[in-house]
């Protein structure tokens, strides 16, 4: 990460020189700025910084649970390819996850099979904006109103996407954001938040990410220790100066993999950007072939490493054995196919079409 963070090692350096002179390493001012900058970026009513991304998940479950919109042992709708961190939450806060099959041309949530899986314990549904793709249709809260659903939005891929306008951590009813140092908008260590329109669940989540405390020593909630710290609040302000900028070259830098990789063995991502105005960020770029490692090997042989997100799909994983009985065909295929290629700020246009000729110059 040295080589996405080195544009702005000096701010780095300053400000993390102001915070430690000023002997406030939490419940400080960077952490309330942090906060106000962000709600002001998504245009949200209110954002509580907390630790990292899954507790920024965990919390939102746990503060609708004590609100009493949620109770545990209700079901949450969620996409079955997901990070582990999304089932985690949702499981940790004594919910129940239902694992929904993705669509294949945009490995999001296939929306068109949403309203079909709703029963009669299915209280919520989580929206995860894979790869930094927005996932979200005009009709989704007209459903989630009908069916008295809450929808959180798991944006922890896609910070600065958009939907028609609207950027994506507003769209549903909460969202949870990772800063984790590899994300669209990276800590340099980690940190989360959380943002939402509701007032009432935005309290209960700063209380409980501080012990249950809403004042010193007087719990209102049994909570957990899960603060964002000055230090993170103070490097994420200085990055999200640039993340809109370096969004728009991650487009660039996307446009040229779409434009320079020709070849049948390749499954390309579908844009349908004209279609429905969204701004998709990239935080992956993610191709398909049913010969996935010999690809990724070719491509290590030729000085190019990849990374595959993610190889194991969750039902299939040992610690989550509750679903190991399920059959999820587009899941397991995704699973089996997936390879990310190199995109980063610091990545140049020779360096993606050197690698989209070696893509080309593969043979399965």
């Amino acid at each position: 990460m040295s080589k996405v963070n080195h544009p702005y090692s000096e701010e780095l350096k300053a400000v993390a020189s102001e915070v430690i002179d000023s002997g406030r390493y939490l419940f400080g001012p960077k952490v309330l700025e942090f906060e106000t900058k962000l709600k002001s970026y998504l245009n949200s009513k209110h954002v509580v910084g907390v630790g990292n991304g899954l507790d920024a998940l965990r919390l939102i479950f746990l503060a609708y649970i004590e609100k009493g919109d949620l109770k545990k042992g209700d079901e949450v709708l969620i996409p079955a390819n997901t990070f582990v961190a999304t089932i985690l939450s949702i499981i940790h806060a004594g919910l129940i996850p239902k694992l929904i099959e993705p669509s294949l041309d945009t490995y999001n949530l296939d929306l068109n099979q949403l309203e079909s899986k709703i029963g009669p314990k299915t209280k919520a549904i989580v929206l995860v904006h894979l790869y930094g793709r927005a996932c979200w249709d005009d009709e989704l809260l007209f459903l989630a109103e009908k069916n008295k659903l809450k929808i959180v939005e798991d944006n922890a891929q896609a910070f600065g996407a958009e939907w028609k306008g609207i950027k994506t951590g507003v769209l549903g009813h909460a969202a949870a954001f990772s800063f984790f140092p590899t994300k669209i908008l990276g800590a340099l260590g980690d940190a989360g938040a959380i943002a939402t329109k509701d007032e009432e669940l935005a309290d209960i989540i700063q209380k409980l990410s501080n012990y249950g405390a809403g004042k010193k020593n007087h719990l209102s909630y049994k909570g957990f220790n899960s603060r964002m710290d000055e230090l993170q609040a103070a490097f994420l302000m200085v990055k999200m100066k640039y993340v809109d900028q370096e969004n728009q070259y991650r487009r660039i830098l996307a446009d040229a993999y779409l434009s320079h990789i020709q070849t049948p063995v390749i499954v390309l991502p579908i844009i349908d950007r004209p279609k429905t105005n969204t701004l998709h960020v990239w935080h992956l770029f993610v191709i398909r072939s049913p010969k996935r490692d010999d690809l990724r090997d070719f491509l290590l042989k030729n000085g190019i490493e990849t990374q595959i997100h993610y190889p194991i799909p969750p039902h299939q994983q040992e610690a989550f054995f509750e679903f190991s009985h399920l059959s999820l065909s587009i899941t397991e295929k995704i699973h089996r196919e997936v390879i990310s290629l190199p995109l980063d700020p610091s990545i140049t246009l020779d360096e993606v079409k050197f690698v989209a000729d070696h893509i080309n110059n593969f043979t399965a």
